[in-house]
């Protein structure tokens, strides 16, 4: 969708009488259907009379194309100002241009992310060259007329009122491979911007190239095909086995049947392969050239699994392919052929955090023809946490889809463990099982400590001989904000006086991938940092939000004890749904080892349960 669409000499009129700002607006309610705040018009106005400027200067033809606020196909992220033309080679080309109106910045360790004042304070966000390039990229895989060569694309990052420093921050070594693709220019480099644009768009022609942007087929390019292609080739951990492989094809056959409406749904707990098959599939339906995206509602999965596949090149892409599950309220119907959905028992309802739509599983439904949810429905851990079977299965018949059902049961995590993952089950009291008394204890190494500090000795031994190994922690601890100097994990709040145990919550600067991080060893993760991943041991830290009354034999949440504002909202006076919940925390972090597990319980009489269902005294 194109908010505003015209050769380079209506625009300079536009820009000049000054209503270009006006008709940006009008654009904007017209299509999008809603208000555009102040500051928003502002910036439309200023930046333009900063670019009329420059492609005045430029030396351009006037029927070079110029298009301003284009919504990327298939997401929400808008292109500031775009300008098409041909070059002296007859070349038609387009230049995407990412305008900042920031003044300073800070660089970051990390790449692609930056510090600058933004929404009221001083926040991370992408660099300008990388969102450029992002966009650039994006297009490159996805439309047809870019993949075959008719189209040429460039970009670059124009911060107009920024003068550049000595050294520059936005200009360290760490961004280096993104400005050599997408070079940013500075407020006094705009004879540099205008030499840009006349070596690719002088000759104009490019109301024809604008068109075949919009007309390009939307599919997935041969190169990004390759580049997905290699990144499963001979890597063990996407082998499918035994019922894997049958979910796989089911599936799989279902997306190609792209003229019917369907919703795949994948049952199955933890360790019963469902991410395995998720990702076979992404990679599989890509090679079928079908229009398909990942969603993970948790952040951090995205993060990390983005982390875990991809090597340097292909992180971008991948990040064009992994999505969040907030971003599909306003999508046109059967805009995807298929959405592979893992972890969707996440998905969310109204009034969730940055959530602006109804229900996600709605929206994801309506998005694509096909859509494939993975779901536990005993990893349901918040309120607004609505992506049970039940309800996904209530949308799709609202939106007369043809419901297919799969259901995983062997488990090929915890060393093969099934029988742990049934104790825990049974102990938890969230399904009785035959594994009420234990498990064959060789198949998987289940400790209870009765010190938190032999606790995090054991993990650290274990992470120091290579393995994957993490200390997790129920949310029962206070979590000081980052207004309180608590950015990078500085204050230490999961706090056990009697033993002298201290230890930060996982920093938020590493949040998303701090299961990943070198630093994440001396860090406890929490629920949301660490659900739908794997290590090989867990230490679990067990707080006073989840008590066990030994004379009820029965298990209720504390909640004052709990602190997860949001996990907690509307639940005061309904103490059987946050136990039920909690459970489920408990279950998740308990289950996220695969080859063992250590805890530690601040409520002895749950710890004196857990060790009688082991015969232990």
């Amino acid at each position: 969708m194109i908010l505003y669409k015209n050769n380079l000499k209506d625009f300079k009129i536009h820009v000049d009488t000054n209503q270009i700002g006006d008709l940006i607006e009008k654009s904007f309610r017209e299509k999008l259907g809603h208000k555009v705040a102040p500051n928003e018009k502002r910036s439309w106005t200023n930046s333009m009379s900063f670019m009329e400027k420059i492609v005045r200067r430029a030396d351009l033809s006037d029927t070079c194309g110029v298009m301003l606020e284009y919504i990327i196909p298939n997401t929400s992220n808008r292109i500031d100002f775009l300008i098409s033309g041909e070059d002296e080679k007859g070349n038609k080309n387009f230049i995407i241009i990412e305008l900042k109106q920031w003044e300073t910045s800070e660089s970051t360790d990390r790449d692609g992310v930056v510090r600058t004042f933004v929404g009221g304070g001083v926040r991370e966000t992408t660099h300008p060259s990388y969102q450029a390039h992002s966009y650039k990229l994006f297009l490159s895989d996805y439309n047809e007329n870019i993949d075959s060569g008719i189209l040429s694309p460039y970009a670059c990052a124009y911060l107009h009122n920024y003068k550049e420093r000595s050294p520059e921050p936005l200009k360290a070594q760490i961004y280096e491979s993104v400005i050599k693709v997408a070079p940013v220019y500075f407020k006094d480099d705009y004879e540099k911007l205008e030499q840009f644009l006349h070596n690719y768009v002088r000759f104009g022609k490019g109301e024809e190239i604008l068109y075949q942007i919009e007309a390009g087929r939307i599919k997935p390019s041969k190169k990004l095909i390759e580049h997905i292609q290699k990144m499963y080739e001979g890597n063990q951990e996407f082998i499918l086995l035994d019922e894997q492989k049958v979910a796989y094809e089911t599936a799989r056959s279902v997306a190609k049947k792209v003229k019917e409406k369907s919703v795949v749904i994948i049952k199955g707990g933890p360790g019963t392969g469902k991410s395995v098959i998720s990702m076979n599939l992404l990679g599989s339906l890509l090679k079928d050239e079908l229009n398909v995206n990942f969603i993970a509602p948790n952040s951090a999965f995205r993060e990390v699994m983005i982390h875990r596949l991809a090597r340097k090149e292909t992180k971008l892409r991948l990040k064009n392919l992994f999505k969040g599950s907030a971003g599909f309220v306003n999508a046109k119907k059967d805009t995807f052929d298929t959405l592979i959905v893992d972890e969707a028992h996440r998905l969310k309802k109204k009034g969730a955090y940055q959530y602006k739509g109804i229900n996600q599983i709605e929206d994801i439904v309506n998005s694509a023809r096909t859509s494939i949810f993975f779901v536990d429905d005993n990893q349901m851990i918040r309120p607004d946490d609505i992506g049970s079977v039940q309800e996904i299965k209530r949308v799709a018949d609202k939106n007369k889809a043809r419901i297919y059902e799969i259901e995983l049961v062997a488990q090929f995590r915890c060393a093969g463990a099934e029988g742990y993952l049934n104790w825990l089950d049974n102990t938890l009291q969230i399904k009785e099982t035959a594994n009420f008394d234990g498990w064959e204890q060789k198949d998987f190494e289940f400790k209870i400590f009765n010190d938190p500090n032999d606790l995090r000795k054991m993990i650290k031994e274990k992470h120091d001989k290579g393995f994957n190994a993490r200390i997790l922690a129920g949310y029962a601890w206070k979590w000081t904000s980052v207004g309180e100097g608590n950015k990078s994990g500085e204050v230490e709040d999961v706090l056990i006086p009697e033993f002298d145990f201290k230890m930060p919550w996982n920093a938020r600067q590493i949040g998303t991938t701090w299961a990943v991080d070198p630093k994440g060893i001396d860090q406890a993760g929490c629920i949301h940092t660490s659900q739908g991943l794997e290590f090989d041991y867990v230490g679990v830290l067990v707080g006073n939000d989840l008590r066990f009354d030994s004379k009820k034999l029965d298990y209720h949440a504390h909640w004052v004890s709990y602190k997860d504002t949001t996990g907690k909202k509307g639940l005061k006076n309904n103490p059987e749904e946050l136990t039920k919940l909690v459970k489920n925390i408990y279950k998740v972090l308990m289950s996220r080892g695969m080859k063992g597990c250590y805890v530690y319980f601040t409520d002895k009489e749950m710890e004196r349960y857990f060790k009688s269902r082991l015969g232990i005294k």
